[in-house]
């Protein structure tokens, strides 16, 4: 009865299962072909005419062993399968494959067999053998020997799904680092979800990690799956770590060691396969010795460490990553900009970049917006580039006086834009009479782009 209504429901869903790009085998009870999608069967070169009623193992022949304990274990348990390895065609070739087995219900919740998803991932294994190691790169810069360091370091990252913990500067790159391993492992094809550890306050952040159910505090009214379960066979990136508090500390060292959790105002178990990747700018054995910091904790996420250096140590990459930003800036905003002045580099060689990349990119993007000539001159930097001392002097006075921490550099540097940017305009309007059009040309934005900033700055 349960072949017949497998069959059945087959016959509704193969179109469906068709439009789906990776192989969809169904399997009944004892593992017997029931049906496959065309792209199964373009894999295999079966048809599902032919392998109907066949043991899955004679037709889906992989070193995965389609009817060995791994599939008996899914119709027992429930809990879906995924792996790594390749599958043997009719033709004799090999196709490297990614392959989950989850188990099939009825309506009234009876077993009723296996769906076999097979991703052919010979397009990515071809890729990586292309790139021949520098596809853990990526989109990040550098050719100073401390980041080729890095480089080394990161192709072993990615190749191990152990914890790894990144430490390095503000600024210094730790998101698209962490992202750039994941890019690079097995987990690829799954997502990537990243956390900010010190944006929310401990009720929601817990909430956001782990997920609640309906009710468990005034406001849930409809389940919550949580950042973890979001991030299941993939990643989860968790910036800002040592900001983390004591409690949800304990949590996250279980989920490490147990890879299960309760949701918030749940008493049953979720697990999860998720690689934890962590970062800060803190020094967490300082933390852990001062007591804000679990050492048990650290220990588990710190099996792999990657240290970021600060820009100031990376010989020759500062002029790399200028021409860069300055092509990239340029190109958005159609300028014709095609460097720096001697003046503007020597200015920028003495610069000590206490904001790293992050601050290198936006002097970059604000030069290429106010820069009205061929190069960018000395003028076109911000403020607080050309007097570094008094202004980091008079920032670190006013963070004495705060409860909050202020991120000194970046907080001067929207400040000095924003200043920067307002009398420009008005030098610009000035010079042109009043005339926007022409006021817009000059700046190099359209007018509706000056309209928003002139009102921005409450110059209309």
């Amino acid at each position: 009865m349960k072949q017949a209504s497998l069959l059945h429901n087959h016959a509704i869903v193969a179109e469906l299962l068709s439009a789906i790009p990776h192989g969809i085998a169904l399997l009944d009870i004892n593992l017997r072909i029931v049906g496959m999608n065309r792209f199964l069967e373009a894999m295999t070169g079966y048809s599902t005419h032919e392998v109907r009623g066949v043991l899955a193992d004679f037709v889906l022949r992989t070193n995965l062993a389609a009817n060995d304990q791994v599939c008996r274990s899914v119709l027992e348990t429930g809990e879906s399968v995924s792996m790594d390895g390749n599958l043997i065609n009719n033709n004799r070739s090999k196709i490297p494959i990614h392959c989950t087995i989850s188990r099939l219900h009825d309506e009234s919740g009876s077993v009723m067999g296996l769906v076999f998803v097979v991703e052919d991932m010979s397009a990515l294994h071809e890729a990586r053998a292309a790139y021949d190691g520098d596809d853990y790169r990526g989109e990040i810069l550098g050719h100073s020997p401390q980041m080729d360091e890095v480089f080394q370091m990161m192709s072993v990252l990615a190749r191990t799904d152990a914890s790894v913990l990144i430490t390095g500067e503000t600024g210094t790159g730790k998101d698209k680092i962490a992202e750039q391993l994941h890019k690079s492992s097995p987990r690829a094809r799954q997502a990537f979800i990243k956390v900010n550890c010190g944006a929310l306050p401990e009720a929601l952040l817990e909430s956001e990690l782990f997920g609640h159910v309906k009710g468990a505090f005034t406001g849930a009214v409809k389940d919550n799956l949580g950042m973890f379960r979001l991030a299941d066979r993939g990643t989860i990136f968790l910036t800002e770590i040592g900001d983390l508090s004591l409690p949800l500390q304990v949590k996250l060292l279980s989920v490490l060691d147990d890879h299960e959790f309760y949701p918030v105002g749940s008493g049953k178990k979720v697990r999860v396969d998720v690689r934890v990747i962590a970062a800060t700018h803190r020094s967490l054995r300082e933390e852990v010795r001062v007591g804000r910091f679990r050492e048990d904790l650290f220990y588990r996420l710190n099996v792999l460490h990657l240290h970021i250096p600060p820009l100031r140590e990376r010989e020759g990459d500062v002029g790399l990553l200028f021409d860069y930003f300055l092509r990239l800036f340029a190109s958005g905003l159609g300028k014709q900009i095609n460097g720096f002045t001697k003046k503007t580099l020597d200015v920028l060689g003495t610069y000590p970049f206490p904001g790293n990349v992050r601050e290198l990119r936006n002097i970059t993007e604000y030069a290429v917006n106010v820069c009205r000539k061929e190069k960018v001159s000395v003028k076109d930097l911000p403020p607080y580039v050309l007097h570094p001392v008094e202004t980091m002097r008079s920032a670190s006075e006013g963070v004495k006086q705060s409860a909050q921490p202020v991120d000194v550099t970046e907080t001067q540097a929207h400040k000095g834009w924003a200043e920067m940017e307002r009398n420009r305009i008005l030098e610009v309007m000035q010079e042109t009479s009043g005339n926007r059009s022409k006021a817009a040309s000059a700046l190099g934005w359209g007018r509706t782009t000056l309209w928003r900033k002139m009102k921005k700055y409450n110059l209309i």
